[in-house]
């Protein structure tokens, strides 16, 4: 075989492997609509029965660390940060059993319902979207929600990969809930709180307070609450942010709380 002929093969080649790695990232809308993946996604139904909700409502571990889905109500509001996840994992199966869809209004979220409606709002443009929830993550510290492809061109974010975001629920069953259906769709649980303080100095428990806050997370927080006992005023230090006895119960032991307690209110 001659040297010229085997240039020839070698760069066919190469343009071969080029081509074929490049197309494996993205989709242009005429050869998606052309996939097989689109035909796979395009009838596909939302998936919401009970045994699945009672699947996905159940505590789970990612990395070590333990997650708990919590019912939750219209008009509860999250502040954190958005990312968004695409062709890596377009037309996998999404934690709720449906193929994931880049192109379609959908996000995954460590703690809320599947079904549930959220609107999301970019501090960072005022830009806004609506997605259901039909996926469990993002599993990254300080990140609340993980958008699809679609709904991350909606609020402009794509190139940055990562924004400042307001979410508001404002309904469930992928059903975006009316100012009647809001005030009694209460899908929602009690709190739970861990006291690790009592005083009857207001300047003691303001200490407490501010020695917890400098250590919790953006996802827990010490608070005072205060009550009269015997005609006398008393200051609680409670830290708040957990959803189920559970999981205040692992806070405890993570933290070594052993002389604190675990209140629903």
């Amino acid at each position: 075989m001659s040297l010229h002929l085997n240039k020839i093969i070698i760069l066919f080649i190469a343009i071969f492997i080029f081509t074929s790695c490049t197309s494996k990232k993205y989709y242009t809308s005429s050869s998606y609509k052309n996939s097989s993946s689109y035909s796979k996604i395009k009838n596909q139904k939302m998936r919401n029965s009970k045994a699945m909700h009672r699947a996905t409502m159940r505590s789970y571990i990612v990395h070590g660390k333990r997650y708990y889905p919590t019912k939750t109500h219209v008009g509860e509001e999250f502040t954190g940060i958005a990312s968004w996840y695409g062709p890596d994992f377009h037309a996998k199966l999404t934690s709720n059993g449906e193929i994931y869809d880049m192109y379609g209004q959908t996000a995954a979220s460590k703690t809320l319902p599947m079904n549930t409606m959220v609107k999301v709002y970019n501090n960072d443009n005022g830009k806004s979207t609506i997605v259901r929830i039909n996926d469990r993550g993002p599993f990254v510290v300080g990140r609340i929600i993980d958008l699809s492809n679609k709904a991350a061109h909606d609020i402009d974010m794509v190139k940055k990969g990562t924004a400042n975001i307001r979410i508001k629920v404002i309904g469930f069953d992928g059903i975006v809930a009316n100012n009647k259906q809001e005030k009694r769709i209460t899908k929602y649980s009690a709190k739970y709180y861990i006291q690790v303080g009592v005083f009857s100095s207001i300047n003691g428990a303001k200490s407490v307070k501010r020695k917890f806050n400098l250590i919790l997370t953006s996802q827990h927080k010490a608070i005072i609450k205060q009550e009269m006992l015997n005609n006398k005023r008393i200051n609680r230090v409670w830290i708040n942010g957990f959803r189920s006895e559970q999981e205040a119960s692992d806070f405890k032991d993570e933290q070594g709380l052993q002389n604190a307690i675990i209140i629903a209110h």
